[in-house]
């Protein structure tokens, strides 16, 4: 690709894009941005494919697909972090179908089949926190690594959408699914699924990567630098501008005013984007290991997972 092509950059259509829409319309940001509802596992795909230059998703997704990576000995992996998107932790809930009574509580689902996008999405990912969190990880008899647990679901059920992850829980095909809370709340609201719990990433949820033919030396391809600059421009006019976030994410995405009122209050975004702070990356790493994403003293270099810095 030359200097003059614009780049391909991969983003989840929901509330959390308002200022790549902003950055856009208000800024002059040159890229063609590509929509991914399908999320972070998907924009794996595509950026080790060549169809997106970066991408703009979940922290445990990107540092999930890196890891499994270099476990698996590929030390390019196919892209790089570059950036911090969003400094707040996720808010996952945890869904069933409106009609399955046996479902109760949280504990209800150990041992369920749980639905996922992809696997190594962040639904996916968040399922083994989930069961970290809750005590349903086993060991595998005779085996010293977390790698290898005994799975705390019986059925992993890949569903690729967030329509078909709702489907699937009403029609039996899943038993749960998790997805982040206001884009789940609509369903909530109009009793299409039914909200059983919520969990809470336990680093800061959203990252920027890009492919390594852009990110894989010294320094960083100057059109990188500049979606930056702009997203940092956009996320500027997000601070300034609430009524017109508000306006946007209820007219054009798909939330009630007032829910785009409510996560004004819990969302912060970095006041510069450049850059990722070595020890989120360490802790999440640290964190899918215990949970049994990837393994225990297995070979993954949290540090090489980020780009360097200019």
């Amino acid at each position: 690709m030359t200097s003059a092509c614009p780049l391909k950059v991969g983003f989840v259509p929901e509330h959390f894009s308002t200022p790549i829409h902003f950055a856009k319309k208000h800024y002059g940001l040159d890229a063609e941005l590509i929509p991914f509802p399908s999320g972070t596992g998907h924009m794996i795909t595509a950026l080790r494919s060549g169809e997106i230059d970066v991408g703009i998703g979940l922290t445990e997704g990107w540092v999930a697909g890196l890891g499994k990576a270099q476990e698996a000995g590929d030390r390019d992996g196919g892209f790089r972090l570059v950036g911090t998107y969003v400094e707040t932790p996720l808010c996952w809930a945890i869904s069933t179908g409106a009609d399955r009574p046996e479902i109760k509580t949280v504990d209800s689902l150990q041992g369920g089949k749980i639905g996922v996008s992809r696997i190594g999405s962040g639904s996916y990912v968040m399922g083994y926190v989930l069961a970290d969190v809750r005590g349903w990880l086993v060991p595998t008899a005779g085996v010293g690594t977390s790698k290898e647990q005994a799975s705390p679901y019986s059925d992993t059920v890949v569903l690729n959408t967030f329509e078909n992850l709702r489907k699937a829980v009403n029609s039996g095909d899943a038993d749960f699914f998790m997805w982040e809370h206001f884009t789940s709340k609509r369903y909530y609201d109009n009793g299409e699924i039914r909200r059983v719990g919520e969990i809470y990433t336990p680093w800061s949820s959203w990252k920027i990567v890009a492919s390594t033919r852009l990110a894989d030396g010294d320094k960083l391809d100057s059109r990188v630098d500049d979606l930056l600059d702009r997203l940092n421009q956009g996320i500027r006019h997000f601070n300034e501008n609430k009524e017109e976030a508000v306006a946007y994410i209820s007219t054009e995405l798909d939330y009630s005013e007032e829910d785009a009122r409510e996560w004004l209050k819990t969302v912060r975004f970095p006041e510069a984007t450049q850059g990722v702070n070595p020890e989120v990356v360490v802790n999440t790493v640290e964190i899918l290991c215990k949970a049994g994403v990837l393994g225990v003293g297995g070979d993954v270099d949290a540090p090489a997972m980020i780009a360097k810095q200019r």
